[in-house]
């Protein structure tokens, strides 16, 4: 597995969606996309509805605890006949259980604080793959899914790598969307003389901003131009969750970008996950990613749909807390665990919303 990259720029981790891709893309080709692929006959065979955990982590390095800033769940059906993916609020108010490897008591606070709290090693060492048990864990408790068949955690430098591979996304523009760290040109937007810090300002910028106006039509977006549109959240109308349905457009849009270039090439994935090698943690659950493109290697990216939960603020004593997912979801995560989200998304419509 991947060590966390020694770079902080935790921005990025907000668009950890798109470490499925190298879990997803590569599972859609015959499982010879790169040297030391096995054929699919030699491959293990992974069967039966499956749930994969995709975190993208707040990345310092190894001696700062990560955090997980973008927490997406990918259910892959039985009949392998499409991919849903959901995304977790990172801030849904939960009771993070007690995890013995790392010596933390149970304790209710926002999920994304799972991450860290379980890749404790002692002294200042953390584990991003200790991390993700507990995280996976805490996730599980919410949404009924006992126990998750593999994931991947991603930071910056791994991004960053992907999409100037395949050279930009074409992605929908569903709404407008103006930038609050970038200028038109690309560069930085400026700070406020009293901001000069990472951390020691709420919203710390001023001058022109870079804006994405709304398209019918999938707009095609330089690398920057990608990474910059998903990371946005102020002035939509539903903040975080927008950002999140724009999280999982990027990711099939990379998904698809990948296998059409990267993917097509007798070396392409075998250069790409070298290159961001130090930034991916990839989970396999007793499997390798071999087996996982054998096993996957006929599902179609067409048929990855994104799911959109209903959550809203929690005010306790007048005072924000944190995210709360509404009861009317919990038919939704049954649904999940019994691999019957067709059948619920038609009994039940407008519960959870279909991405466009």
């Amino acid at each position: 597995m991947g060590r966390i990259a020694k770079r902080r720029a935790p921005f990025w981790a907000r668009l950890g969606v798109a470490a499925g891709s190298l879990l997803l893309a590569p599972a859609l080709i015959a499982g010879q996309a790169a040297p030391g692929f096995s054929s699919p006959a030699a491959a293990g065979t992974i069967a039966g509805p499956l749930n994969l955990l995709l975190v993208g982590i707040d990345p310092r390095n190894d001696h700062t605890a990560p955090l997980a800033d973008s927490i997406v769940v990918a259910h892959i059906p039985a009949d392998r006949h499409g991919i849903f993916l959901f995304s977790i609020p990172r801030d849904l108010v939960v009771t993070i259980p007690a995890f013995a490897k790392s010596g933390t008591p149970a304790q209710r606070s926002k999920i994304n604080a799972a991450m860290g709290l379980g890749s404790r090693l002692g002294g200042d060492r953390y584990s991003a793959a200790q991390g993700f048990e507990l995280l996976a864990q805490t996730v599980g408790n919410v949404t009924g899914i006992r126990k998750f068949d593999a994931g991947a955690v991603l930071n910056f430098g791994g991004f960053t790598k992907m999409v100037e591979a395949v050279g930009g996304l074409s992605m929908p523009i569903d709404q407008t969307v103006v930038s609050e760290h970038r200028k038109p040109d690309g560069t930085p937007r400026d700070r406020l003389p009293e901001c000069p810090g990472h951390d020691n300002c709420h919203r710390p910028y001023v001058g022109p901003q870079k804006v994405y106006p709304k398209s019918d039509k999938p707009v095609h977006l330089q690398p920057w131009q990608a990474l910059d549109f998903v990371r946005q959240r102020y002035g939509l109308p539903r903040s975080d969750y927008d950002r999140q349905r724009h999280q999982r457009q990027f990711l099939k849009a990379l998904a698809k970008k990948l296998k059409r270039t990267v993917l097509s090439t007798p070396d392409g994935l075998f250069r790409t996950t070298t290159a961001i090698g130090d930034s991916l943690t990839f989970i396999g659950g007793g499997h390798s990613l071999a087996e996982w493109a054998a096993s996957l290697r006929d599902m179609h990216l067409n048929a990855m749909t994104g799911l959109g939960l209903p959550g809203g603020p929690l005010f306790e004593n007048g005072l924000y807390r944190g995210e709360q997912l509404p009861a009317r979801v919990t038919p939704f995560f049954t649904a999940v665990a019994t691999d019957r989200i067709p059948q619920y998304l038609l009994a039940n419509p407008g519960v959870v919303t279909v991405d466009g």
